[in-house]
């Protein structure tokens, strides 16, 4: 069975976040009033809020799965949980140059995309104890703009790029497949990891919703994790959908 590499957790984003409020505050302190054509100053104009239209990392918390959804046997991991409160992180720059293809294995495998997270987030792990053997991790990443459409495809464009890759725990070569995944979400992609070395391959799907992107890793079961990740998945999706973003 394989084991993932763990990727770091994120929390520590949550603890360096600012106050959205003072970041407008910095924006607008420059700022004076113009005069209207009767004379009198007029207020000035509010900025854009950068964040609109994306969920919080407390409200991405409440559309992961919970545990009592994940097959039988897989627990919460008592380190696997974080998220980003309420306020937003400033957006990670981007990593350029050639694909990374071994972060296909790590637990938290958005950064394949070159982005280590949006301006919220939300995960949690789930495993069968005392090996891990069964294993299923949520993250959730709220992304201004379009950037969460960009991702998507940075997705797709990772699992074109990377054929295989090498698994360094097993020294084995991994067989990277992908294929849309229509109904789930604004739109999903899925991708199969299976080696020849592995007693069962793992599932990684990737679902927007909005501004929200999912990326979600199961090796529960004996289908690749299959059917365990398009459940836990399929009631994401649906979480997101009702959620609303803070207003600012």
């Amino acid at each position: 069975m394989r084991l993932p590499s763990r990727a770091a957790t994120r929390a520590a984003f949550a603890v360096a976040a600012l106050p959205l409020a003072l970041s407008l505050a910095a924006c607008s302190s420059g700022s004076s009033g113009s005069s209207g054509s009767d004379g009198k100053a007029s207020a000035p104009s509010k900025p854009a809020d950068p964040n609109a239209g994306v969920l919080t990392g407390t409200q991405l918390k409440q559309a992961l799965a919970p545990a009592s959804l994940m097959p039988k046997g897989v627990t919460p991991v008592a380190d696997g949980t974080a998220d980003s409160g309420g306020e937003f992180i400033a957006p990670p720059a981007k990593t350029a140059g050639k694909t990374d293809c071994a972060k296909f294995g790590n637990t938290y495998w958005l950064d394949i995309t070159g982005l280590k997270g949006g301006v919220s987030f939300a995960q949690s792990d789930h495993a069968k104890q005392p090996d891990q053997t069964e294993e299923i991790t949520q993250e959730l990443d709220g992304f201004r703009g379009t950037t969460a459409q960009a991702v998507m495809k940075d997705v797709r464009a990772a699992v074109a790029a990377c054929p295989t890759y090498t698994d360094t725990q097993a020294h084995a070569k991994v067989k990277v497949t992908g294929k849309e995944t229509p109904g789930l979400g604004d739109e999903a992609y899925t991708i199969t990891l299976t080696s020849s070395s592995w007693e069962n391959g793992s599932t990684l799907i990737a679902a927007r919703v909005g501004t929200s992107v999912l990326t979600l890793m199961s090796t529960a079961g004996s289908d690749n994790g299959a059917a365990a990740g398009q459940k836990i998945a399929a009631h994401v999706v649906k979480s997101l959908r009702v959620q609303k973003p803070k207003s600012s």
